[in-house]
């Protein structure tokens, strides 16, 4: 099962796994995966590493798996946790990245600042599906099943599904315009 599509080679993409296989395609290279590996939960994200040299993986338990020149900077796997972790996206300059986990909770790590979290605004929400950074890194957004967006940092609001006469309930990922100024449900 395909959990999440990340792509920066012009004409190349990956696909990640459940059990943490990574198929590349295209020009998109090769690191390693986690297939084979035995893991404490399912592979739910990928993001990959400036000029597609290595990628991060993690797991619904929060904890993080680096291959090629992705470096490790720290995970939340081992640790308890309020709602399992839903997706994770990658700094610019590859030397961070935050962790989403499905109540909105953010786990900052590296370079990534943490800008806030809808916790830590009062929001209750258990329908987080994904993360996106902004191209600057001085942001992200977060995106629920329900086409809710919630914007931090220098991540502009543009807009989201509830209160636009759209009922879904089915969004499971979300994706950025390179200039940050747009996005996709």
């Amino acid at each position: 099962a395909t959990v999440q599509v990340d792509s920066i080679a012009t004409s190349g993409y990956w696909m990640v796994g459940a059990d943490g296989g990574v198929f590349s395609f295209g020009n998109a290279s090769f690191a390693g995966s986690a297939a084979g590996t035995s893991l404490n939960a399912p592979i739910v994200g990928m993001a990959v590493a400036p000029h597609g040299s290595g990628y991060w993986l993690v797991g619904s338990d929060g904890g993080v798996f680096s291959f090629g020149s992705a470096g490790f900077f720290g995970s939340m796997g081992g640790k308890t946790l309020n709602a399992p972790v839903v997706g994770i996206a990658a700094t610019p300059n590859g030397q961070g990245y935050w962790l989403a986990a499905a109540d909105g909770g953010i786990f900052a790590f590296g370079n990534a600042p943490y800008l806030g979290s809808l916790p830590g605004d009062g929001v209750s929400v258990h329908d987080i599906v994904g993360i996106v950074a902004t191209p600057s890194g001085g942001g992200y957004w977060l995106v629920g099943a329900d086409g809710g967006v919630f914007a931090f940092g220098n991540a502009p609001y543009l807009g989201s599904l509830p209160g636009s006469h759209v009922s879904v309930s089915d969004v499971v990922a979300m994706a950025s315009t390179p200039s940050g100024q747009g996005y996709w449900l």
